[in-house]
């Protein structure tokens, strides 16, 4: 699977284009924004876009979901928990302050253990819940696409309605830590780098 990052929009979101080479089929891991400049890669490689995947639904990390899929056809995919949390309108009235563009309906809801085909490559969908309900975490070994469960030397906030440091916690040690220690961390946005390791992340996230 190839990767490319691209850090994008007013909020520094860590954007990810993985395709498989051989097929050159393609998805989007959370385009939260500058959209044109993340079409404009997927036209220079002659990609397909067949998904559009969000680690969770918080509007910097899909505020670029419609542009992307306007451009593409692509279908948007977030886990079950996080479809139903921010269709609830107290939390979508409470995340609207932003000033970011909403995503279309989702597409396709997961659940932890399902498998997400690219081409010939595979992403599994890992549920790690604690910054929103339904946070994911993408694995295809060597490559962990984290969102904001795990940064590097950090964790996701918790602060918001229904987060929890201690159900974060519990899922970094459950979902995470348990892959091999030189897969590499892909994070949701770079405050403390923008690549790292489990193995790095177990032994020096002060949070960990």
């Amino acid at each position: 699977m190839r990767v490319e990052q691209l850090v994008v929009g007013m909020m520094g979101v860590c954007c990810y284009i993985v395709f498989c080479d051989k097929t050159k089929e393609a998805a989007v891991i959370d385009p939260g924004g500058d959209e044109e400049r993340i079409l404009k890669y997927l036209r220079d490689q002659s990609l397909s876009t067949k998904y559009i995947i969000n680690t969770h639904g918080h509007l910097d990390h899909v505020c670029g979901n419609a542009a992307v899929q306007q451009g593409t056809g692509a279908q948007i995919i977030m886990h079950e928990a996080d479809v139903a949390y921010f269709s609830d309108p107290a939390i979508r009235r409470y995340f609207s302050g932003l000033g970011l563009t909403e995503s279309p309906p989702v597409d396709v809801a997961v659940r932890d253990g399902e498998m997400i085909a690219i081409g010939q490559e595979q992403l599994q969908v890992l549920h790690t819940p604690g910054h929103t309900p339904g946070g994911l975490c993408l694995y295809n070994a060597p490559h962990c696409f984290t969102g904001d469960t795990l940064f590097v030397g950090a964790v996701g906030r918790t602060d918001f309605p229904k987060g929890s440091m201690q159900q974060l916690i519990d899922s970094i040690r459950s979902k995470l830590l348990v892959l091999p220690a030189d897969t590499l961390v892909w994070p949701g946005h770079g405050y403390g780098g923008l690549q790292s390791t489990i193995g790095q992340e177990a032994r020096s996230n002060p949070y960990l």
